[in-house]
């Protein structure tokens, strides 16, 4: 992934694509906290004086390429989230959502791009608060708000606050799935493989399914 990332530097002509490439190799190497805006120009090839001209901070490049990595994510679930299916109840599918929801982001590991946003994304579990809520919330607060429109229709009887406590476990679940730590195969000596994005994907929902129908 480095040296595919190096490359698109190294063939990108526009000054805004080679500092959110550069930026892209760096955060996802080191985090991004730990990256200066000066490490990044560097490492593009551009002066600082292009980056503040373009971006004007740190913080705003990694939104705009947050954005631009999470786009492609957030436009397919919100296709699917649009396209769901309501049962002979009217209400729609509580595994449909999930799948909805989960697939794009796991079917995007299959692509250096997807890959690359995951591991940028697994990095921002540990940066400033500020830094996360503003890249999550421009990138997928609208599907976000979705699904859990769509979860309330299919749980109605489910409150609020425990909707919401366990969508936010969902999310956990689904964020460490796409960072592919490689505990579970650790563990069970590659007895599991969760690379497979069907595999993940019929075992993810299966388990959510299961936590948002407990009483």
């Amino acid at each position: 992934m480095v040296k595919v990332a190096e490359q698109l530097v190294d063939v990108a002509s526009g000054t805004p694509e080679r500092i959110l490439l550069a930026a892209e190799r760096l955060f996802s190497e080191r985090g991004i906290d730990a990256v200066s805006l000066r490490e990044i120009t560097a490492a593009a090839g551009v002066n600082t004086a292009a980056a503040h001209y373009h971006f004007g901070s740190k913080e705003a490049v990694l939104q705009e390429l947050f954005s631009l990595r999470a786009q492609p994510i957030a436009d397919r679930r919100e296709q699917l989230l649009s396209e769901l299916k309501p049962d002979k109840s009217g209400r729609p599918v509580l595994e449909d959502i999930l799948v909805a929801f989960l697939r794009p982001g796991l079917e995007a590991l299959g692509t250096p791009d997807g890959m690359a946003f995951s591991m940028m994304r697994a990095r921002m579990a540990f940066e400033r608060e500020e830094v996360r809520r503003a890249a999550l919330s421009k990138a997928f607060n609208r599907t976000s708000e979705m699904a859990l429109k769509s979860l309330a229709k299919a749980l109605p009887d489910l409150p609020n606050q425990t909707l919401h406590w366990r969508f936010h476990f969902l999310l956990g679940s689904m964020v460490y799935t796409m960072a592919m730590p490689g505990r579970i195969e650790s563990i069970t000596h590659d007895g599991i493989d969760t690379v497979d994005p069907e595999a993940a994907l019929a075992e993810l929902v299966r388990f959510a399914a299961a936590g948002f129908r407990a009483p």
